[in-house]
């Protein structure tokens, strides 16, 4: 795992950024795994503004999601569709045939969960998925003792995190849904190159054990450190509890440039 400190969420969007197009450039038709939140939102605005300036074609790339609302109607403006859809494809200027994701208003939720991972293999594997980070420590919604080795599947939201996703929901935690399709870690494991953004003081417990605390179930996001291409990208703030912060300042100083991230 590559702990990479920046100084503030902009700069880490900016870095993520140039990673997405150096992949791009390799690889144009990669498939990005992305996340919702407010987190990334800087990766998908540095994204944008180099694809609208014409150093960055996007134009073969393909967009999937990390999970999903169960039960919200299909259209819902807060169903990670459509979230993706607003902040992710369309400043891309990609049309909604570059996009694939789990169908949270399924009748049969387990059969979509299925279909959604074999869907992921048949398009040839996630070669770059972008994560946040819970302050509970869960990356997509694999909340606390998930499966280290689970698949894309059904799961009951915490209330801390149904809490946490209020706002996005005029405050109203009554109107965040209890269930959501993600895709396990397992499968998150997967990806060729997992990237988790992390900003502000109140992801750095998480942070710190995700890093530095054991392998543990109860931190979900600490099964990055099984995969031998994980990035970790966090900006003071959220560093802010990391004992070997120092180190992995030194260390990324010091990278040879033919690394890259």
């Amino acid at each position: 795992m590559e702990v990479v400190i920046v100084p503030d969420a902009t700069a880490g969007g900016e870095l993520i950024a140039d990673t997405i197009a150096s992949l791009l450039s390799r690889k144009p038709d990669a498939l990005l795994g992305v996340a919702t939140g407010s987190t990334p939102l800087p990766i998908y605005r540095a994204l944008a503004a180099k694809v609208r300036s014409g150093a960055v074609n996007a134009s073969r790339a393909r967009i999937c999601q990390l999970d999903e609302y169960v039960g919200l109607p299909v259209g819902h403006p807060e169903s990670y569709r459509s979230v993706v859809l607003r902040e992710v494809v369309e400043p891309l200027g990609l049309s909604e045939a570059s996009f694939m994701g789990p169908d949270g208003a399924a009748e049969d939720v387990q059969a979509a969960c299925e279909a959604y991972d074999k869907a992921l293999a048949a398009a040839g594997g996630v070669d770059l998925q972008l994560l946040g980070i819970g302050t509970d420590g869960h990356i997509g919604f694999n909340e606390p003792c998930s499966s280290l080795s689970s698949r894309t599947r059904i799961k009951t939201l915490t209330e801390q995190t149904r809490a946490d996703n209020a706002r996005f929901f005029d405050g109203d935690v009554e109107q965040v849904p209890h269930h959501v399709i993600t895709q396990g870690i397992g499968t998150i494991l997967d990806a060729r190159h997992p990237i988790l953004l992390a900003t502000g003081e109140g992801k750095a417990d998480a942070v710190a054990l995700t890093v530095e605390g054991p392998l543990a179930s109860v931190v979900p996001a600490s099964a990055l450190q099984l995969h031998p291409h994980a990035t970790v990208v966090v900006d003071e703030a959220a560093a802010s509890k990391l004992k070997l912060a120092d180190y992995f300042r030194a260390t990324y100083a010091t990278k040879p440039a033919w690394q890259g991230l």
